[in-house]
């Protein structure tokens, strides 16, 4: 691929692409992104990089003033948000993952773009290095149920590649990832582990307000001190940042085993609220 066909303005309106173009060396092409991206990649600031809005508000005068000539964005989105991506002008790459596969794919994709493909397959391939290390790591262990979810109200889920870094970690996922589902069900589950990991919420989810709305103290991950949260862009970025959510898991359903991690944070007790 002659440089010519490769894209020199890059907006990314999804935080993934973002730390994908850093992994592979291609930040300098980024010329737009949004406050989510800085979450996941602060270096984008020092970089003098636009901010704009997100897949779901996208804005065709932000893109549009950005001049680029590749925009990456995530679906599903609001249909006026797609409408503002095209009305911009600018090719426009969508992602859609929804488990590791596919986002290996999109990496795969995203570095063949840039003309990066030997990149790609590194950061790949580490990626699935880390994975199965720690799959062998867990092999063995007694397998504790776990309850992971990615929003509050309604109660979503995560995602499937999030069940996958969960089974990786040595749990044992419950729910259907990527659905809605009601409070009184996760009750009945009863998970030895909960972990939340609120998009857009960081570590900032209050986890003893959580236990205590839903009426869960008597879950036995509440009974034994075992509610978690995990900082949302560590779980829900589909990106090669999954790998610090893979420690994060593992220090929460093997603790014994594991040292604590960064971005992961304890309620210690249900009752009192006290956390570590």
């Amino acid at each position: 691929m002659t440089s010519q066909h490769i894209p020199q303005r890059v907006v990314s309106l999804q935080p993934s692409a973002t730390v994908i173009l850093a992994t592979i060396g291609k930040l300098d092409h980024l010329v737009a992104c949004t406050k989510y991206c800085v979450d996941v990649c602060p270096e984008v600031l020092q970089r003098g990089t636009k901010i704009v809005s997100d897949s779901w508000t996208a804005d065709a005068q932000q893109i549009a003033a950005a001049a680029p000539d590749l925009v990456i964005a995530a679906v599903p989105y609001q249909e006026k948000a797609v409408a503002q991506i095209l009305k911009s002008g600018a090719r426009f790459l969508g992602l859609a993952p929804k488990c590791l596969a596919d986002i290996y794919t999109d990496i795969a994709t995203i570095s063949g773009i840039f003309a990066a493909p030997d990149e790609g397959e590194r950061v790949i391939r580490e990626m699935q290095n880390e994975i199965a290390a720690m799959r062998e790591r867990t092999r063995g262990k007694a397998h504790p149920r776990v309850f992971c979810e990615e929003w509050p109200k309604p109660l979503i889920v995560s995602q499937r590649w999030v069940a996958e870094l969960v089974e990786a970690a040595g749990g044992e996922f419950v729910g259907i990832p990527g659905t809605q589902t009601p409070a009184e069900a996760i009750l009945r589950e009863n998970p030895d582990v909960l972990v939340a990991a609120w998009c857009g919420a960081g570590e900032r989810v209050p986890l003893e307000k959580l236990i205590a709305d839903r009426h869960w103290s008597e879950i036995n991950a509440a009974r034994q001190g075992r509610v978690y949260c995990v900082s949302d862009e560590l779980l829900n970025t589909p990106a090669p940042t999954l790998v610090r959510g893979l420690q994060a898991l593992a220090a929460a359903i093997h603790p014994q085993d594991f040292p604590q991690a960064p971005g992961l944070r304890c309620i210690t007790s249900a009752v009192t609220g006290k956390e570590r």
